[in-house]
């Protein structure tokens, strides 16, 4: 007789296939705010030696009265090549060798075909999400495998309570770039056909759902992650003509970009970069149509401080500021320079941000993500985003509005998301945020599915690290469904979480004080800095517990 063997468990695990079951510590209740995104792991495995049968078919059956949304999702691995750069990583990783590990969460059904197969510890995620005015009070929620009759197999229960209080609104801005051109190419469908504009608008909805309420939008294609003299595919918003030497300008798709966004909860717009990375040496790829004929007008052989694009630029931006007047969106733009600039290229971006903001006016707000903190006291840069391993200085000089960010060089001793990293070096982020009072945060790649320098398309399902790129999971967090769906990944939701206790955390410290609230959370974790966090997923999910529990109290 078989023995199939199922626990509930902490959402930061990582379950790899090759895991025994037994080390994972059963979850058997917590505690939700309502509205609030909240999620569970389930684990299960064949733990009868002598079975020799190669799978059994099961299906997930959830039972229960709770007062709200359950959905499912099946954890599946996805290759792994390159989880850490190899001369530097820490011990905040799970594994640092090549191999399968969890990630993608595909959404089953009570119909979907799950397998139990000797030898392999496999795993599904689970979303409970209470509704907005789901009644205080606890509930239990069965989770249970059965066979083709219907039969029980495994089981095991889990009790959630939800609080008397709905999670705040979100008053904390995330970008994580999101690409247009990445799925043209993915599903093969012409830039801004309706298909094209249909994928679009689903991959912006789980964006939201996730947190990420400002939007890359492609005003001109993006200068990002493209080789020098090459280009990406053409997204471009705005249609530019030049007749007899005057420019002009129309906006259909830039409107229904807008229009999209706006229907789906974006906040903000992030007009994309007015120059080239890493030095605004030269001008974006910018596509017109001159007496007639389609044509390439800037672009790498463009002087970003030559008259030509400086007379473009403003004869655009006198045009566009009122069409976003008109729209009602001029003041949920925010613009950029040139991404990541270093110091020896302070004189060129300084000559350029001088150029944009005589056009946008002194109102604008203009930032960039730079971690050298003396390219900031210089005052070319009003609104730097640091990298978060670089934002100490930052924090000291107290800069306003802070933002902060990570890519691949952020895997020594900080929170990132990389696919080996422990969930709990995920999450802790929305903490920190809420410690030191971050505004908001940046990530380079959404669906950033080609490899380096935009040379060429990968298949994110194979290839993690955009070919030795960077580490897994940096370049994208959610994969292409084939509906034209984004399939969500354990490391976004994982840092979703974290946003959601960001969320928590603005409440209780309303409800008893900052203070009250801060001793609460470092009397469970520690004292927490950028490089200073509790790994052990355990911990991360009791001082969430505790500061709930302060809330409750608070409310009583």
């Amino acid at each position: 007789m078989s023995r199939t063997e199922l626990h509930i468990v902490s959402p930061l695990e990582k379950p790899f296939w090759d895991d025994n079951i037994k080390k994972f510590k059963p979850l058997t209740r917590f505690s939700l705010l309502r509205g609030e995104l909240g999620s569970f792991t389930v684990v299960y495995a064949e733990q009868d030696p002598a079975e020799k049968y190669s799978k059994r078919t099961v299906f997930i059956r959830i039972n229960g009265s709770f007062p709200g949304e359950i959905e499912a999702a099946r954890i599946d691995d996805l290759p792994v090549r390159m989880p850490v750069y190899k001369d530097s990583f820490d011990d905040g990783y799970i594994r640092t060798t090549p191999g399968l590990y969890p990630d993608l969460l595909v959404p089953v059904t009570d119909k979907t075909q799950l397998y139990v197969v000797p030898g392999e510890t496999k795993a599904l995620w689970i979303d409970a999400v209470p509704d907005d005015d789901a009644p205080a009070g606890s509930y239990t929620l069965n989770v249970s495998l059965v066979d083709r009759s219907g039969a029980v197999i495994a089981s095991s229960a889990v009790t959630i309570e939800v609080l008397p209080a709905k999670i705040p609104p979100r008053d904390f801005t995330v970008t994580e770039w999101f690409y247009a051109d990445c799925l043209a190419v993915r599903y093969n469908v012409p830039v801004f056909s309706e298909e094209h504009w249909r994928i679009i608008g689903n991959f912006i909805k789980t964006a939201v759902k996730n947190g990420i309420n400002m939007l890359l939008t492609p005003v001109f294609t993006p200068p990002l992650d493209t080789a020098v003299g090459g280009e990406r595919p053409t997204v471009q918003l705005v249609d530019v003509c030049k007749n007899g030497g005057e420019w002009s300008f129309a906006y259909p798709r830039f409107d229904h970009w807008v229009a999209l966004a706006d229907s789906l909860g974006v906040e903000k717009f992030e007009i994309s970069h007015f120059f080239t990375q890493w030095g605004a040496k030269h001008a974006p790829k910018i596509i017109a149509t001159v007496d007639g004929v389609e044509q390439r007008v800037f672009g790498w052989e463009t002087d970003s401080h030559g008259e030509e694009y400086a007379g473009f630029l403003h004869a655009f931006l006198s045009d566009f500021l009122p069409h976003l007047e008109k729209l009602g969106i001029k003041d949920r733009c925010v613009w950029h320079v040139s991404d990541e600039p270093h110091f020896d290229a302070l004189d060129s971006y300084r000559a350029c941000k001088e150029t944009l903001q005589s056009a946008l006016g002194p109102d604008a707000y203009i930032m960039d993500a730079l971690s050298n903190i003396e390219f900031y006291k210089t005052g070319a840069v009003d609104h730097p985003i640091p990298g978060i391993n670089h934002i100490r200085p930052f924090l000291e000089a107290k800069v306003p509005g802070l933002w902060t960010y990570y890519c691949c060089s952020q895997n020594v001793g900080v929170t990132n998301r990389f696919i080996a990293g422990a969930g709990s070096r995920t999450r802790i982020a929305g903490v920190q945020f809420w410690k030191y009072d971050i505004k908001g945060f940046l990530q380079w790649g959404y669906n950033f599915w080609f490899n380096q320098y935009s040379i060429s398309p990968v298949d994110p399902f194979i290839c993690t690290d955009g070919e030795y790129f960077a580490p897994a999971g940096d370049a994208f967090s959610v994969l292409p469904a084939p509906d034209g769906t984004a399939y969500e990944t354990l490391h976004l939701r994982q840092f979703t979480a974290g946003l959601e206790d960001l969320r928590a955390l603005r409440l209780c410290e309303s409800l008893v004080g900052r203070e009250k609230t801060l001793a609460a959370l470092e009397e469970v974790t520690g004292e927490i800095t950028f490089t200073s966090y509790p790994l052990d997923p355990r911990t991360l999910i009791a001082a969430r517990e505790r500061i709930n529990a302060l809330i409750k109290e608070a409310l009583s």
